[in-house]
């Protein structure tokens, strides 16, 4: 009788485990995301408790966007994935491995639920007088940015100064001219853009942060604000980090239906108080107007204005021989 009571407790500790594992999730997202998401998965996992009463939990794995999609590639068992830029999603796209050709239709807004923009951020009362994207190109001027072979960070702040000379008329060999001048006044290229970060204010190198403005934002409200500054441009490029479900993951793990409410989580009125208190553009109108006074106007363009799309905009500037690797090059 022990021995099958014995039996019964074991039986009823793996079923436990299995059910624990049904109901957990992977949440694997680009590196400036670590705050947002903890403060997301807290809220979500009450919310789907009060609503459903099960008891979920929600890992989270943060790094450098593509690389992080490449470790998706390579078998991390993302449930969902939440980068900073839409090819980096496209890559699991690919014959069909991951997820679905058309996953940006399946959530609002091209399954991007805020946005964001690339801003400057400068040492205490801004010595080198950096105000805009031309004089990231200046002598002198030290520029720390992500690199966009590894990171949707620097691969943002690539195409905004790409962009801010073609909306100024120049034509692409001028753009290309521009970058080599700003990156050969950039000291050390960090793989993501916490690493720019971190080389920025507290290896104290650099006279400009390029990175996102809820990275910048985040800093200028916190400890050791006093040191720092935050600059607009006078335009920059629309950023509209997207989201999905990884549906290979999902299907084989029974965790589509959590996964989903996870994300669908994020265009709530209640996630999307989150995000702008993250410094985040809102998608919510309401939520928007009621944080409006913390986002400062901004001229934005897109990458589809520019560049024609991400696949093109990819191709030409970050593939092996692109103008990416024309400018390091030249740079040495």
């Amino acid at each position: 009788m022990q021995v099958k009571k014995t039996a019964l407790v074991a039986a009823l500790s793996l079923a436990a485990g299995c059910a624990h594992a049904d109901t957990s999730l992977l949440n694997v997202s680009y590196d400036v995301t670590r705050e947002l998401y903890k403060d997301i998965n807290t809220a979500f996992v009450a919310d789907y408790k009060q609503k459903s009463g099960e008891t979920i939990s929600v890992r989270q794995s943060h790094g450098a966007s593509s690389a992080q999609a490449l470790s998706v590639m390579q078998g991390l068992q993302a449930d969902v994935v939440t980068m900073n830029q839409p090819n980096d999603i496209d890559l699991l796209a690919e014959n069909g491995q991951l997820v679905p050709a058309n996953w940006r239709t399946r959530l609002p807004d091209n399954s991007a639920p805020y946005t964001t923009t690339m801003v400057f951020l400068v040492r205490q009362g801004n010595p080198k007088n950096i105000k805009d994207w031309s004089d990231l190109a200046r002598p002198g001027v030290q520029v720390v940015i992500a690199n966009p072979k590894t990171s949707g960070n620097g691969r943002y702040s690539y195409l905004a100064a790409w962009g801010y000379k073609k909306q100024h008329g120049a034509t692409d060999a001028q753009a290309q001219d521009f970058e080599k001048a700003i990156f050969k006044n950039v000291p050390v290229l960090d793989t993501g853009g916490r690493g720019a970060t971190t080389t920025f204010t507290q290896r104290g190198i650099g006279d400009v942060l390029v990175t996102f403005e809820n990275e910048v934002a985040l800093i200028d409200t916190g400890v050791g604000a006093k040191d720092f500054d935050a600059v607009y441009p006078s335009m920059s490029l629309l950023a509209e980090p997207p989201v999905t479900i990884v549906d290979k993951v999902v299907d084989k793990r029974g965790t589509r239906k959590v996964a989903q409410a996870y994300l669908e989580y994020l265009y709530t009125p209640a996630g999307q108080e989150i995000i702008a208190q993250h410094h985040l553009r809102p998608r919510n109108a309401e939520v928007l107007a009621k944080h409006a006074s913390e986002f400062k106007p901004l001229k934005t363009f897109t990458v589809e204005q520019i560049f024609g799309s991400w696949q093109n905009a990819q191709k030409t500037h970050f593939s092996d021989g692109g103008t990416f690797d024309q400018v390091v090059v030249d740079k040495k």
